[in-house]
């Protein structure tokens, strides 16, 4: 079994990866630290994904800030910063989505095949009841919303595939850390099992769905 992992080298990818290694899958690992794949520079994602070659029958998008380094999440709208907000939606959003550009053609057509992409709950319109994070919960709201599309496309010509957007609940990161307040967090190890165990039951009837750790359905 083969697994492209993106953002191999931060807290959830690099757990991921590592799991996937003990179970004996040949994992290939991208991340802007090691191999200078910047998801939010085009050419560098075009560049990175073009020189993979062969199937994988798991691509793994963990990639993703809540701010732009120096920054943090806006607790009301008066705080949004244009740029502040275009960072975390070119990295959030825009780099997922040219990641996936690429995903039919590195998913195999003749079996299952899975792209897995990290989003959050916050990122849910329905579930949003205390408002804040404005820039950080729309460049999920809009992830998923090119998840769910990336896999009616995807459904065409592959008809075993699954794509979806992955909640892995609070995680103890460096990403989390000055954010988790009174979160119960789990560790990287432990979230990322959650998640592989939900990926191993996923079906193309869950396909275009958004989904938490314990496999249960997040409203959009």
């Amino acid at each position: 079994m083969r697994a492209l992992v993106i953002g191999a080298s931060g807290g959830i990818g690099s757990a991921i990866s590592q799991q996937l290694q003990r179970d004996r899958w040949d994992v290939t690992g991208l991340s802007r630290s090691v191999d200078g794949f910047d998801v939010a520079n085009a050419a560098s994602v075009e560049r990175g994904m073009t020189l993979q070659s062969g199937t994988f029958d798991l691509i793994f998008v963990a990639v993703g800030i809540l701010a732009p380094l120096g920054g943090a999440p806006e607790k009301a709208l008066s705080a949004i910063k244009p740029d502040d907000m275009a960072r975390v939606l070119a990295v959030n959003t825009i780099g997922p989505a040219l990641i996936l550009r690429h995903a039919a053609r590195l998913l195999p057509k003749d079996k299952r095949g899975v792209v897995a992409t990290l989003s959050a709950r916050v990122g849910s319109i329905g579930d949003n009841k205390i408002g804040g994070w404005h820039s950080y919960r729309a460049s999920k709201a809009a992830l998923n919303q090119i998840v769910h599309g990336a896999a009616i496309e995807l459904g065409r010509s592959h008809k075993q595939s699954v794509c979806v957007s992955l909640h892995p609940g609070t995680v103890e990161t460096s990403f989390t850390q000055n954010y988790a307040g009174r979160h119960k967090t789990v560790p990287a190890t432990e979230a990322a099992s959650n998640l592989l165990a939900v990926i191993e039951k996923l079906t193309p009837e869950h396909s275009g769905g958004f989904y938490d750790y314990a496999g249960q359905e997040v409203v959009w």
